[in-house]
């Protein structure tokens, strides 16, 4: 996994990473910029869109894509570490998971092929308990 850099901080990044420290659920750049309104922030939606992106780019903020194609976002917990996701496709609620076994499978079919400083996304979806129980 290469290291990306972090982006230069600013007064609107800083408000979103403050924004985002507040819940630790998954939500879309339009979400996130209803918190910030509600915290009487000025930061622009574009710029909140751009922020998450660069954030997630980074590897500062979490990024999955829900079944409708949306890119919803959250802190990362897991800092610099590399990670992957459980998600419930229901209410949103996810899981750090380890999956080290893919991790080698990646790396060796990469080599397999001639690539090297491979980067990806893994992101299992279902429902979670709580979701599952709901539907019975």
């Amino acid at each position: 996994m290469t290291s990306k850099p972090k982006p230069r901080q600013t007064r609107q990044r800083a408000e979103i990473l403050s924004a985002l420290a507040t819940a630790g659920d998954f939500r879309s750049a339009q979400q996130w910029h209803d918190v910030l309104r509600h915290e009487s922030s000025t930061v622009g939606l574009a710029t909140v869109y751009r922020a998450l992106q660069s954030l997630a780019e980074s590897g500062e903020v979490d990024a999955v894509v829900t079944d409708s194609g949306e890119t919803l976002y959250r802190r990362c917990e897991a800092g610099d570490e590399h990670h992957h996701h459980l998600r419930c496709r229901r209410c949103g609620a996810a899981e750090e998971i380890d999956v080290p076994d893919f991790e080698a499978w990646a790396t060796q079919l990469a080599a397999t092929h001639g690539y090297s400083s491979i980067d990806h996304t893994v992101e299992i979806t279902g429902l979670c308990g709580e979701c599952a129980k709901a539907t019975n």
